[in-house]
């Protein structure tokens, strides 16, 4: 289970490390949808090999062993970052001041 202090820092562009097992994965926050309700999730991006990798985690997963902020986004005014998947590490960067 994730704390609820760890709950609120997650939003669209913080860089979160979640730990389902052994390896964590540690991604940019795109979207996070339906609050903190039953059926609430986030969706997590990272490039593995030069190939875009997203999951999605449900919020109150009892998989889910630990999940820790990186670091927050400088400036983000969206709440949902789907066109990083187009853009590049660089620019990405540049737009909201964290990267992939």
């Amino acid at each position: 289970m994730i704390s609820e202090e760890i709950l609120k820092k997650i939003k669209p562009g913080a860089k979160v490390k979640v730990y389902e097992g052994k390896t964590p994965f540690t991604g940019v926050v795109i979207a996070r949808k339906h609050g903190s309700e039953a059926g609430a999730t986030f969706t997590v991006r990272t490039t593995l090999a030069g190939v875009g990798v997203e999951k999605v985690y449900p919020v109150h997963s009892p998989a889910i062993l630990k999940a820790e902020i990186v670091s927050s986004p400088k400036k983000v005014h969206r709440s949902k970052l789907y066109f990083i998947r187009e853009i590049s590490g660089s620019k990405i960067r540049a737009k909201i001041g964290t990267s992939l």
